[in-house]
C-alpha cells in the first residue's frame, strides 16, 4: 500500500472524492436536475473547493478540461468504465492505459471491479495490470468495488460489503470506494476488513442534507477515511454549501447537525431525484 498521508488526493490521510464519470456510467440523465452540470467545467470549478482532496473523471473529459485546473485540483483518473446502454452481465471497458493516465498527470488512478460477475476474473486481472503499473509511477490506486452479477440479490449486505473492502486490500488498492452497509456497526467491520487499505463510502443517489450528512459522519466515525461523493454534490443548486458541511464532518469531526448549524443548509432538501 502506498502511504497517503501526503498523497495530493488526501489531506491529513483523509478523502473527498468528487466523481464525475456519471456521463458515461449513467448518462444525461444524472445532469437533468441541474442542466448545468452537463458542461464538465461547472464541475471542476466545484473541484476546487477546499473540501475536495481530488476529481474523479474519465479520460476525455481530463483531456479537454484538467489542463485548466491542474494547479488547484488534482487528478484521479478513472481507467474503466461502461455506459448503462449495456445490458449484459456487469463488466466494465478499460478506456485508458496507467502510462496515458501520467501523461494526462494523473495523482491516481480508478479502477471499477464487479465481484461476483461473471466478467470477475478478467477484470481482477485487468487490475492486476493497472495496480502494477502504477505502482511504477508511483501513483494511488482507487478500487471502486461493487460486488455484482447474477449471483448477488443484495449488494449492500453488510457481509458482501465487507467482502468489498477485503478485495480491495487483497488486489493491492490503496482506497477502496464502496456502498454503505446500512449501519455503524457493519461499516466498522468492513474497515476492519480492509486492513491498511482506506476505505471510501460512497455518496450514491442525491438525499436531503441532513440524512446525507448524518450518514457521512456514521460512516466517518465507524472507520472509514472519507467520501466518495458526485450527485450528492452536483445535483444540488448550491454546492458549495454541502461541500462546507462535508469538509466539517470529514475533516473536522463535527456531527451533522453542528454542521449544518455552521453552513446555514437546510434541515431537508429536495427530494431524491
Amino acid at each position: 500500500m502506498l502511504p497517503l498521508t501526503d498523497s495530493p488526493i488526501a489531506r491529513d490521510g483523509k478523502i473527498l472524492i468528487l466523481a464525475y464519470d456519471h456521463g458515461l456510467e449513467h448518462g444525461p440523465v444524472d445532469f437533468e436536475p441541474v442542466p448545468e452540470t452537463m458542461d464538465p467545467g461547472r464541475v471542476f470549478e466545484h473541484a476546487t473547493h477546499d473540501a475536495v482532496t481530488t476529481v474523479a473523471v474519465q479520460k476525455g473529459i481530463a483531456e479537454a478540461y484538467y489542463p485548466s485546473y491542474e494547479d488547484d485540483v488534482s487528478l484521479l483518473l478513472k481507467v474503466n468504465g461502461t455506459s448503462n446502454l449495456w445490458m449484459g452481465e456487469h463488466d466494465s471497458a478499460v478506456n485508458c492505459s496507467v502510462e496515458y493516465a501520467a501523461e494526462l498527470g494523473a495523482d491516481a488512478v480508478g479502477f471499477t471491479l464487479y465481484g461476483g460477475s461473471n466478467h470477475e476474473v478478467e477484470m481482477a486481472e485487468e487490475f492486476r495490470e493497472v495496480q502494477e503499473a502504477a505502482r511504477e509511477h508511483d501513483m494511488a490506486v482507487v478500487l471502486w468495488s461493487y460486488p455484482r452479477g447474477q449471483g448477488l440479490k443484495n449488494d449492500t449486505k453488510p457481509g458482501v460489503i465487507s467482502y468489498a473492502t477485503r478485495l480491495g486490500l487483497e488486489l493491492g488498492a490503496d482506497v477502496t470506494k464502496v456502498k454503505y452497509p446500512g449501519s455503524a456497526e457493519a461499516m466498522e467491520h468492513a474497515c476492519a476488513m480492509a486492513g491498511k487499505s482506506k476505505v471510501v463510502m460512497s455518496g450514491g443517489s442525491k438525499t436531503d442534507d441532513r440524512g446525507f450528512l448524518e450518514t457521512v459522519a456514521e460512516a466517518t466515525s465507524a472507520g472509514a477515511d472519507g467520501l466518495a461523493v458526485g450527485r450528492n454534490v452536483f445535483q444540488r443548486e448550491d454546492p458549495g454549501s454541502i461541500l462546507d458541511g462535508l469538509e466539517r464532518v470529514i475533516f473536522e469531526e463535527e456531527s451533522a447537525a453542528e454542521a449544518l448549524e455552521a453552513v446555514g443548509a437546510e434541515p431537508t432538501a429536495a427530494t431524491d431525484d
